[in-house]
């Protein structure tokens, strides 16, 4: 990947000429006072006595074609925000010209540093020439009130136009608690801008087309620096749609759709789900390669259009997956649930595209699909522990098959899932030895979610997990006493966690019974409401690594029964 990282200074991203644009259709002015207060503090602290010589500001990602003018591809709340301060400062000088304060010096103060650090005025048609330009819903705000340092206006403005106005007003609080108006405050806050741009520094990436910007973003990202590719990819496929100067209304109506798309979703959300759309339908592809697939497949107004629609579209659907509660989910919800709890996000694309092709036609068809994923993540991932990238790909050819009607009906998806389907033997085999530690949340979940099937199959009475009256038991305790000498001190984690060495016991009971022998804790669970607890002591009259084997061996044929999809028996 090619692009140029430098070290600027905010002086010399200003010098020279330069010229910065915030595309179109990049987000809307969003800053707070949190942020305001927040870089305000660290300015503050670059004047202290005990001051570092220079603040770092973060990345900012450029794209350019002639090294003179920029788009800025992330770093527009900063820059914006800096010019807004600098400006509030100017607004400060010009009121010191207007009361005739040093009237002359202050004038010639306020137009070099508007000059050297806002842009200029023409002088034949007086219209403002700034570095910076901001995006369609907040340029004309910033360019023809703030820049002319007149009165703001404050009715009928956009959200984000309400947000420059107050960040200006903020900043000339702060300024003013700074400098006052007295005779010399022009020239204090002269030298304060002056030297303030020498110790606010970048670093700056430059790239030249909105591929390589992309790649930009996925790499810093991999090595932890957020950047919003969901801006990047809106850029590109608002900038097609622009094309020979669509109507305004056409962009609105675009515009209001991608609002309703990331309302949904959550920027954070978007490029995860918007992989398991494209996946949905197409060949499978790796997070790095999404956004040159994409241009590759949309490259012109209607295909931009388009693609928008059917993602507004799939959203909805993505984002009722996700979400257990929603309103139109019956059975399904506690399948969802059981996916959500395993933490497994591979079989999405085939749920995305079984949703679209059943959900209104086939109900109790989608449903069956959901059952069956949910089994088969149970055993593949939860038990078996088996790759997830081989299981990635499988789901990948489904959903392609899905949405090219190769895999028509519920019944022949569920079919095909064979592929990958552990069957009980493997199963078994694995579920025998299987150890998972209740001290992770996800797993505690897992074990807890399991005993209860087990209970309710062997009582026939159903057990809802989430009933905090039950807690998990460990048979041999996570913190023996010296009653469970006989078990040698260094197997003891290895077996508290095997899935045949828990119980589901009442939380009152769990209490009493801690870390006491077995013999005394068989005559609790004898107590118990619960089916297998007051049955323990009538298969096993001591606990042991050869109990716990058994116990697990037959609890590995009783899963089997649980977790199956009888048309892949």
């Amino acid at each position: 990947m090619n692009f140029n990282t430098t070290n600027s200074t905010f002086r010399q991203l200003l010098g020279n000429g330069l010229r910065y644009h915030v595309p179109p259709f990049q987000r809307d002015y969003s800053w707070s006072e949190v942020e305001w207060d927040e870089l305000w503090q660290d300015i503050e602290a670059l004047f202290s006595e005990d001051a570092e010589s220079a603040h770092y500001m973060g990345y900012l990602v450029l794209q350019t074609t002639n090294n003179k003018q920029f788009d800025i591809i992330d770093g527009q709340q900063r820059l914006t925000t800096l010019s807004i301060m600098i400006l509030a400062g100017l607004s400060l000088l010009k009121d010191l010209v207007n009361n005739d304060i040093d009237a002359l010096r202050n004038e010639q103060r306020l137009q070099q540093l508007k000059s050297n650090y806002i842009g200029y005025t023409d002088p034949v048609t007086l219209i403002e020439k700034p570095m910076l330009q901001l995006n369609r819903h907040n340029d004309k705000y910033y360019r023809n009130h703030l820049i002319t340092l007149d009165k703001l206006p404050q009715r009928g403005l956009h959200a984000s136009e309400h947000r420059i106005r107050k960040a200006f007003n903020w900043f000339q609080i702060k300024l003013k608690q700074k400098f006052g108006m007295e005779n010399d405050s022009g020239q204090n806050f002269a030298q304060f801008l002056d030297e303030l741009v020498d110790k606010l520094f970048f670093t700056v990436i430059t790239v030249n087309d909105e591929l390589n910007a992309f790649k930009v973003f996925e790499t810093l990202n991999a090595r932890g620096v957020r950047l919003s590719s969901t801006d990047l990819l809106k850029n590109y496929l608002f900038s097609l749609a622009s094309v020979d100067d669509p109507h305004d209304s056409q962009i609105k109506h675009l515009e209001e759709r991608w609002e309703s798309i990331i309302r949904l979703l959550g920027s954070e959300s978007f490029p995860e789900f918007l992989r398991v759309y494209w996946n949905s339908s197409h060949k499978l592809i790796r997070k790095t390669d999404l956004f040159k697939t994409i241009r590759k497949h949309i490259r012109n107004k209607s295909e931009a259009f388009e693609l928008v629609k059917q993602i507004e579209l799939s959203a909805d659907a993505y984002t009722a997956l996700k979400d257990t509660q929603d309103a139109r989910w019956v059975e399904e919800s506690k399948y969802l649930k059981q996916l959500s709890m395993y933490r497994v996000k591979q079989p999405f694309s085939v749920l995305l595209a079984s949703y679209e092709k059943f959900f209104e036609s086939d109900r109790a068809g989608f449903l069956s699909i959901v059952r069956a994923i949910s089994i088969l993540s149970f055993r593949y991932n939860v038990i078996c522990n088996n790759p997830p990238n081989e299981q990635e790909r499988f789901y990948n050819n489904i959903a392609i098959k899905i949405d090219s009607n190769q895999l028509g009906s519920a019944q022949s998806i569920i079919k095909a899932l064979d592929e990958i389907y552990p069957n009980d033997e493997v199963f078994k085999s694995a579920f025998s030895v299987k150890q998972l530690k209740t001290t992770d949340n996800r797993n505690k979940k897992i074990v807890r979610y399991i005993l209860c099937e087990f209970e309710s199959k062997a009582s026939q009475v159903a057990i809802d997990e989430d009933n905090d009256k039950f807690n998990i038991e460990h048979i041999l305790p996570e913190n023996p006493d010296e009653s469970w000498g006989s078990i040698d001190d260094s197997k003891i984690d290895g077996l508290t966690y095997r899935l045949g060495n828990m119980i589901l016991l009442e939380a009152n009971k769990n209490r009493v019974v801690g870390n006491q022998s077995y013999q005394e804790k068989v005559k609790i669970y004898n107590t118990s409401s619960l089916h297998m607890p007051q049955r323990l002591n009538q298969h096993y009259n001591e606990w042991s690594q050869d109990s716990i084997e058994s116990r697990q061996k037959q609890l590995a044929k009783l899963a089997s029964s649980i977790w199956k999809i009888s048309e892949l028996s």
